[in-house]
């Protein structure tokens, strides 16, 4: 606390408070400039609450709804999984309900936001996330949907050039998706998918072995096929280097984005990726099963004879309602829509889509960097229990989440946590992935989920 003497005590706290916000700004802005800092961060609740008072982003809690746990809200520590429901949704979705409930068929013309272009009122702020054009991007189906769309267009095999490189470890669905693409072309999964895995005794991949993987395959590689972070390490990958190595061997580069969309700024198109697709529901609180996004670098959406498969919501929407033979696709991504919007799937999108806009994905980014830093300040605290931090130390390597890998107890921290109001998830084996997202979370409920660890027995 800072002392000022003066005739009013009233007076005298004010200014106290005042330069108490200052310096909390000071402290704040300080620990963004500089990687991985925690010689500045103090595991007191009073850090924690002065971090908070100076941030900028605070408010934006409150456009959310959060479970409640014996009257309170929960710590939600599980945005990566699924996000939290924004307050502006059942307005929404009310709006859309009432075009529907007085227009009926004349929503798709009428009404506060006509469906026929409903895609394209959520194109723009995607893509500003993943750092893209707006002729890039467009929302469509679900993420697995979109992987098999995307790579029917772009895994051209043939007898000399087929393999796929992607990492061992994925999630299930990218295995299966590409595994049943191989078999669909009648090649054997055994010989034409290339996981890349961790050394031995380690936990992460090695970004040297991801590109020597490439170089040594070079004549043999049609496509590498990364998940953008892995979903139980948290660890980023460095996406642009991929795609240089799979670009300069001839191949072709897509990402899934399921855990980064939201997460972490990006720069698709200047990195010259190729394609990706990305769920809606994690960290851009789109809702359960909302509609996923893709990116098509315009290299490939600008030639209408990309090859794909073609649906009515596809077509150029000069000759779509002449009923005609002969599918003439969109210039640009949307030329890769099957079917009429999913509006009902599409509302919590874009109502979500707003708040991302009005934060900045660049200003979520800092302050995610620092509250995950404290995080794992705090988490080094600890000695009552113990556990491995898996995710990488370095922030260029990691978004929101923090992975703790425990060689016991994990499963009964996880329920003690939940017992407690504080949301994570558990995946087997003996992982609990912790992932405070910027836009709900706070560092004083980091600092509570660290009180709740230190005091297990």
């Amino acid at each position: 606390m800072v002392y000022v003497k003066h005739e009013s005590k009233q007076k005298t706290k004010a200014i106290n408070t005042a330069l108490n916000f200052c310096i909390a700004v000071f402290q704040l802005q300080k620990l963004n400039t500089v990687n991985n800092t925690t010689e500045k961060f103090k595991a007191t609740a009073e850090f924690a609450a002065m971090m908070d008072n100076a941030d900028t982003l605070k408010s934006f809690k409150q456009s959310f709804f959060f479970p409640q746990h014996k009257g309170n809200d929960v710590i939600y520590f599980c945005g990566n999984s699924l996000g939290l429901q924004p307050k502006s949704v059942p307005a929404a979705i009310e709006t859309e309900l009432k075009s529907w409930r007085e227009l009926a068929v004349g929503g798709y013309f009428g009404g506060e936001n006509p469906w026929l272009y409903y895609q394209d009122y959520v194109s723009p702020s995607m893509a500003k996330l993943i750092g893209a054009k707006n002729n890039e991007v467009t929302a469509m189906n679900t993420l697995t949907v979109n992987l098999h769309l995307l790579m029917q267009s772009f895994y051209k095999p043939t007898r000399q050039r087929f393999k796929i490189i992607m990492e061992a470890g994925a999630f299930p669905s990218d295995q299966y998706a590409v595994e049943t693409l191989v078999k669909l072309n009648g090649f054997s999964p055994d010989e034409t998918i290339i996981e890349i895995s961790p050394r031995e005794g380690e936990k992460l991949i090695h970004e040297e072995d991801i590109l020597s993987a490439i170089k040594n395959n070079a004549n043999e590689l049609a496509m590498v096929m990364f998940g953008g972070m892995n979903y139980y390490t948290g660890q980023l990958f460095n996406m642009k280097s991929i795609t240089e190595a799979a670009h300069a061997v001839g191949a072709i580069a897509g990402f899934d984005l399921a855990h980064v969309a939201g997460n972490v700024p990006l720069s698709l198109h200047d990195w010259d990726v190729d394609f990706a697709a990305w769920c809606t529901y994690k960290y851009l609180n789109a809702g359960p099963g909302a509609t996923g996004g893709l990116f098509v670098h315009e290299k490939h959406a600008g030639n209408i004879d990309t090859p794909r498969l073609g649906g009515w919501w596809g077509n150029d929407e000069k000759t779509r309602f002449k009923m005609e033979k002969g599918f003439i696709p969109k210039p640009k991504a949307s030329g890769w829509n099957i079917s009429t919007s999913q509006v009902f799937n599409m509302v919590s999108l874009k109502a979500s889509l707003a708040l991302f806009d009005d934060a900045g994905i660049d200003n979520l980014r800092k302050k995610s960097v620092t509250l995950t830093n404290y995080l794992e300040f705090l988490l080094k605290q600890l000695s009552n229990i113990s556990f491995e931090i898996i995710t990488p130390e370095n922030n260029d390597e990691r978004g929101a989440q923090l992975s703790l890998f425990f060689k016991q107890d994990g499963r009964r921290i996880h329920d003690e946590m939940h017992n407690n109001g504080v949301i994570v998830d558990y995946r087997e084996p003996g992982v609990i992935r912790v992932a405070p997202a910027p836009m709900y979370c706070s560092f004083a409920d980091v600092y509570r989920f660290y009180e709740i660890l230190k005091n297990f027995k």
